[in-house]
């Protein structure tokens, strides 16, 4: 998720209030679509049928799990259904979003950023570990962003595999999130723009958000549904997914969804996600960074920045958790969701965010948990370079072990709307 506010800090004595950035809508949906989650072995015909008996229209039957997402056009059909012997659970199709507001956003469409004529390296893949080899860049390992889209087009993110789309044909980004997204995990490593943790990664583009930056529950499990079919029949196959995305909930609204999820998991693929952008939320508030099986990234900052305001003694330090990021005790670790933050006299936070790839060509920057789960995503496509044979257990192990900074870091930030959660996780660290 990448934060809407790149500054709302204001000091009041000595202490730094902010307007903390918009997680996700509320329990946006709607109404006439839900998630229905049939019996065990409940073929996909008969889930169609059921379906269609009862008057409602199919969007997606799943094949990871026996769910199928329906639009019910009334209360009739929608009693129908939770009549139905073989229908267990009937949840609503809650919407899901990659929250906007880089600190510069591409137009939808295209339109570009700033083209970088010498490759520069990132100051978050800098913080994490620039690939320093053949062994350590990523080759060989699929990397599937669900999102939406990335630049088919964009010359450091050449090979992008064209996908899978839930709202047509082509994966082509019509945003430019999931484009600066794919830029953090494996921009290449060329003579141009930005190189990414993994660079050597191929990256499979998986589209479930539209050119608004919003998604649902059933074209986000349509996406998972795609690499669960597919993970093991492409090459290179897919060992990790991306989503910088998410919404308000709970681990037990959708239980579909968290079926799918924790398949993919047994299935041998690592899924990462973003935490959320809610200073005044925790992890666990959050869907889908609230399951057990992913692997949830909080923010940091990746540089120390400069800081004018007489209130604050000391410029905001590397590794301090950005003032926007969701936390909590069970966030996996912290990574770069930002460069730095910056300090005003008038005492405001400004975010300067994560260099990556624009939606037309060129760089472009943005800020956000959005921004700090990709780094991980590649770190986690190198352990699987490194060690074919893990499981996403062992890959999460890793990365919780051979964090930096343990005990130490992310450090306090400075808004006052912070309130430390009691683990110092530490900051991601490629192998």
């Amino acid at each position: 998720m990448s934060t809407s506010k790149s500054a709302f800090v204001c000091v009041t004595a000595l202490s730094l209030l902010f307007a903390p950035g918009i997680a996700g809508r509320a329990h946006a949906q709607d109404a006439q679509e839900h998630i229905i989650q049939f019996r065990a072995g409940t073929p996909s015909a008969e889930r169609r049928a059921a379906a269609a008996n009862a008057g409602a229209a199919v969007r997606f039957v799943f094949a990871g799990t026996t769910a199928a997402a329906v639009r019910v056009p009334n209360d009739q059909a929608l009693l129908a259904l939770q009549r139905n012997p073989a229908v267990v659970s009937i949840v609503p199709n809650r919407r899901v979003f990659a929250v906007q507001g880089p600190s510069a956003k591409a137009k939808p469409g295209g339109g570009g950023g700033v083209a970088q004529s010498t490759q520069v390296t990132p100051a978050g893949v800098q913080r994490v570990g620039a690939p320093t080899s053949a062994f350590a860049d990523g080759a060989g390992v699929g990397v599937a962003i669900l999102d939406t889209g990335v630049d088919l087009t964009h010359p450091d993110l050449a090979g992008t595999v064209n996908a899978f789309s839930a709202f047509g044909s082509s994966c082509q980004d019509d945003e430019g999130h999931g484009t600066h997204v794919a830029g953090i995990v494996g921009a290449r490593n060329n003579s141009i723009d930005v190189v990414g943790v993994a660079p050597a990664a191929t990256l499979y583009c998986v589209k479930v958000l539209d050119q608004t930056g919003s998604g649902s529950d059933a074209t986000v499990m349509a996406g998972l549904d795609w690499v669960l079919s597919a993970h093991s029949a492409v090459t290179p196959p897919i060992r990790v997914i991306n989503m910088s995305l998410g919404r308000p909930g709970t681990v037990d609204d959708n239980p579909a969804l968290r079926d799918l999820i924790a398949t993919l998991d047994a299935a041998g693929v690592s899924v990462v996600v973003a935490a959320g952008n809610d200073g005044a939320s925790e992890v666990t508030e959050q869907i889908p960074a609230a399951y057990p099986q992913v692997i949830s990234v909080a923010s940091t900052t990746a540089l120390g920045g400069s800081n004018q305001c007489r209130f604050l003694a000391n410029p905001i330090a590397p590794d301090t958790a950005s003032y926007f990021t969701t936390d909590g005790p069970s966030v996996t670790v912290s990574a770069p969701g930002e460069e730095k933050e910056d300090v005003s006299r008038s005492c405001l936070i400004k975010s300067v965010g994560i260099l990556s790839t624009s939606l037309g060509g060129g760089t472009i920057r943005m800020s956000g948990t959005s921004m700090a789960a990709p780094h991980v995503a590649g770190i986690a496509a190198r352990h699987f370079q490194q060690h074919p044979a893990y499981t996403p257990l062992d890959v999460r192990f890793r990365i919780e072990v051979d964090a930096v900074r343990q005990g130490v870091a992310p450090l306090d930030s400075a808004g006052s709307g912070y309130t430390f959660d009691g683990v110092r996780e530490g900051v991601a660290k490629a192998p």
